[in-house]
C-alpha cells in the first residue's frame, strides 16, 4: 500500500459518503492478469457503474475498498458462508442495491500481488455466473421491453438459457459477425418445454436493434469488436451493457 493511500481515499470518502472508494493498482508479477489489470485501471467514472455485470466482478477490487464505517454497517456484513462464497461480489451488489456509488482515486496506490492459491480461486465460475444473471435480471431487464444478445455463440446462448422464462421472452434476436451463424438464421432452444420450441433470429450486428446485452469479451479481438461497437454510436448503460 502506498503511504498516501489512506489520505487520498479518506478525502474522496468525505466527498462521497455513500460510495465505495477504490484506486488504481500495480500488479505483481507485472505481466499477470494483464487484461483484468487494464480493466481495473482504465474504466471511466461512468463505467464503474455500467460494467458491474461482467465476469471481472466489482469494478473497484476489494483490496482497494475504502468506505465509512456507518455505510459499511448500513449495507450489512459480509456473507461469511465460507469457502466458495463470492463475498466481495455479494457485498458489492448489496451496496449498489442500497444506492451506493463507486469512485476510484486515479492513482496507483496498491501493489496487487497475484497468488495462484488465493481463496478467490475456490469460488466456482457457475456460482458467480448465477449471481450475475440474477443481478442483471433484477437491475436492468425490467426496464427493457425487448433486447438483443450480442453473441450467437456459446456465451450468448448460455445467457439465454440461464434467463427466467419471462426474461427469455424479451430476447428478440441474437447478433454476431460469424457468417455461418447468420446464414443459419436462428437459434432453437432445444431444452425448452414450450411447443413449438422457441426459435430466436440470428442477425448481423448492423441489422440488429438495441438495447444489447453484450456477451463478447473485451480486449481480446485486437480492437475489432470494440471498433464494431463504436461504429453504432450507442450509449453504454442505455443502449448496451457488457456481460462478458
Amino acid at each position: 500500500m502506498m503511504p498516501q493511500r489512506v489520505r487520498l481515499q479518506l478525502e474522496a470518502a468525505a466527498q462521497h459518503p455513500t460510495s465505495i472508494i477504490g484506486c488504481r493498482v500495480r500488479r505483481e508479477p507485472p505481466k499477470s492478469t494483464e487484461r483484468y489489470t487494464r480493466w481495473i485501471n482504465q474504466l471511466t467514472p461512468d463505467q464503474l457503474l455500467t460494467q458491474v455485470f461482467t465476469s471481472h466482478g466489482p469494478t473497484v477490487i476489494m483490496p482497494t475498498w475504502f468506505c465509512s464505517r456507518a455505510w459499511f454497517f448500513h449495507v450489512g456484513p459480509f456473507d461469511e458462508g465460507g469457502q466458495g462464497v463470492p463475498e466481495d461480489l455479494l457485498f458489492f451488489y448489496d451496496h449498489l442495491r442500497k444506492g451506493g456509488g463507486v469512485v476510484r482515486v486515479d492513482q496507483s496506490l496498491l501493489l496487487y500481488r497475484y497468488l495462484p492459491d488465493a481463496a478467490t480461486h475456490s469460488v466456482l465460475e457457475t456460482t458467480i455466473w448465477t449471481h450475475r444473471v440474477r443481478f442483471l435480471e433484477e437491475r436492468v431487464l425490467p426496464r427493457w421491453a425487448a433486447f438483443t444478445i450480442w453473441n450467437a455463440g456459446r456465451q450468448g446462448r448460455r445467457l439465454y438459457r440461464s434467463l427466467t422464462a419471462e426474461a427469455r421472452r424479451k430476447v428478440v434476436a441474437f447478433c454476431d459477425v460469424d457468417e455461418n451463424k447468420i446464414r443459419k438464421g436462428f437459434y432453437c432452444h432445444e431444452d425448452s418445454q414450450e411447443r413449438p420450441k422457441p426459435r430466436v433470429p440470428v442477425l448481423h450486428f448492423r441489422a440488429a436493434r438495441p438495447p444489447f446485452v453484450i456477451c463478447v469479451k473485451l480486449d481480446l479481438t485486437g480492437g475489432a469488436f470494440e471498433d464494431n461497437l463504436r461504429s453504432l454510436h450507442l450509449r453504454e448503460g442505455q443502449d448496451f451493457l457488457h456481460f462478458s
